[in-house]
């Protein structure tokens, strides 16, 4: 059997589970990845689509599809690439009647019932982490076999959804193995605002999965059932090293939760200085996760950018969030941060909590600025499907269930005392113009640049694609 997969193209909105905006990027699909890779080892076919990495339209993916002609068609399905894919599932299986087509990832985890139910050109969600159970999938589907027999996913029983019990997830990391990233045929980037930080050669990397915390903007916690497991440092430093010899430069650790052990990311560090590895790297933290010691192995073995999850400035509102940090827990990890020399630090905001008030949202917005952060990232509070606050506001009243589990919402539409999301943007877009305009912060922002080796390839790299628009040159986000 041939088994393909579409990464399909987001539409606007918070196309991360965290129920939040996202920074502006392009990653490889590691999760689509590591199925792919795994099934190929195993015996099967493969082939892989990056839609918005390729910069394919719906009739150049639709296209691709039928000249893969795969028995077996898989979609990663976030929130915000639910219609893009719904839309290529139904062309392809008008096409051909035959071909198996399935759906995974956070969204399709959280919904797979309702998808099921609704869309019959859907024959089978899976659910939860995916790359066993696409090799179990497969060999059934290959002898006909029962699809009661594969754990984790739902599919239709006598035109009704069935589901298997849950897989169990993986204990050691390390029996995966290292993800193709020539299956795209794409060559990827991270920009920040539309402002390229990845200059070099660039590729996402994971070295946890999971999340042991429960803060109510996310589904993490709930997709991964408040598991944190590790790769092992041997583990990584295999993959670091198989993709330096492939000409990446820069990595982006794409891990909820990079730092929570330190100590295994001082050994890795460590590792990384020993083994002469002339890289650069991002990778985000938990504000609470910031010692000192830990920040300064990090800056000599090669980590460029930092982001930090900070969120409010209101004690009131973290708690709501079930966060677990304090506002001056945010202030010293930013001050760490800047003092071990991280080039660039991103702070998150969420903003719009159900009954946050207008002095709350200012307060933070205040924070903002008090803070030596080099970016904000403020983010409009998101209810999306498997997240507490999602939860609560159903339990409420105030969501409609079958009106919003396809497109999410964001709270300040349906929270009746919330600040109207007028407003919270309108403090948003004022608090960025404010941010950016400061003369004092230009005048950092510029006597950092100068002493960054990082940050002037940026900059030299954004004026260069700034000169190509101008010649009318087309730019491609990813380019083959």
């Amino acid at each position: 059997m041939k088994f393909s997969f579409i990464s399909p193209s987001p539409a606007s909105g918070p196309s991360r589970q965290r129920g939040i905006f996202p920074v502006a990027a392009a990653w490889p699909p590691l999760g689509i990845l590591y199925c792919a890779t795994l099934l190929a080892e195993n015996g099967t076919e493969v082939s892989v689509l990056d839609q918005a990495a390729l910069g394919y339209s719906s009739r150049q993916a639709i296209q691709w599809v039928k000249g893969e002609n795969p028995d077996v068609l898989g979609f990663s399905v976030l929130l915000s690439s639910f219609k893009e894919a719904l839309n290529l599932a139904e062309h392809a299986k008008t096409h051909n009647p035959n071909i198996f087509i399935v759906f995974g990832n956070y969204h399709a985890t959280f919904n797979a019932e309702r998808i099921i139910e609704k869309y019959p050109f859907v024959d089978i969600v899976v659910r939860g982490e995916g790359e066993y159970t696409c090799v179990e999938l497969d060999r059934c589907l290959e002898k006909n076999g029962n699809l009661k027999d594969v754990a984790g996913i739902t599919f239709r029983e006598n035109g009704k959804p069935a589901s298997t019990p849950e897989r169990q997830l993986l204990r050691s990391l390390d029996v995966l193995p290292i993800p193709d990233r020539g299956l795209t045929g794409a060559r990827y980037t991270s920009s920040l605002y539309g402002i390229r930080v990845a200059t070099k050669q660039f590729t996402s990397i994971v070295s946890s999965r999971g999340c042991p915390f429960g803060c109510s903007f996310c589904s993490c916690s709930a997709f991964a059932r408040r598991l944190w497991r590790p790769r092992s440092v041997e583990n990584i430093m295999n993959e670091l090293n198989s993709l330096q010899s492939d000409g990446y430069e820069q990595f982006l650790f794409v891990d909820d939760n990079f730092t929570l052990n330190p100590k295994r990311v001082v050994e890795l560090c460590r590792r990384i200085r020993a083994e002469k590895m002339d890289i650069q790297w991002f990778c985000d933290s938990r504000v609470t996760k910031c010692k000192y010691s830990m920040l300064r192995e990090m800056v000599r073995a090669g980590c460029r950018l930092l982001y930090l999850g900070i969120e409010s400035a209101n004690q009131r509102i973290l708690d709501y969030y079930t966060k677990g940090i304090t506002p001056e827990q945010s202030r010293n990890a930013v001050r760490k941060a800047r003092k071990a020399g991280i080039d660039v630090i991103v702070g998150s905001f969420i903003l719009g909590a159900p009954d946050e008030t207008i002095g709350e949202i200012k307060n933070t917005l205040k924070f903002v600025h008090a803070l030596d952060i080099d970016v904000p990232h403020l983010n409009v509070l998101g209810a999306l499907p498997g997240s507490s606050v999602w939860n609560e506001l159903v339990a409420k009243g105030f969501i409609d269930e079958d009106l919003h589990w396809e497109k999410g919402v964001l709270v300040p539409e349906v929270s009746p005392d919330a600040v109207p999301l007028e407003t919270v943007r309108a403090l948003i877009a004022e608090s960025y113009r404010a941010f950016f305009l400061r003369p004092e912060m230009l005048v950092k922002e510029i006597i950092r640049t100068f002493k960054s080796s990082f940050r002037r390839a940026a900059f030299v790299g954004n004026l260069a694609r700034v000169d190509q628009i101008r010649e009318g040159v087309k730019v491609e986000v990813n380019p083959e």
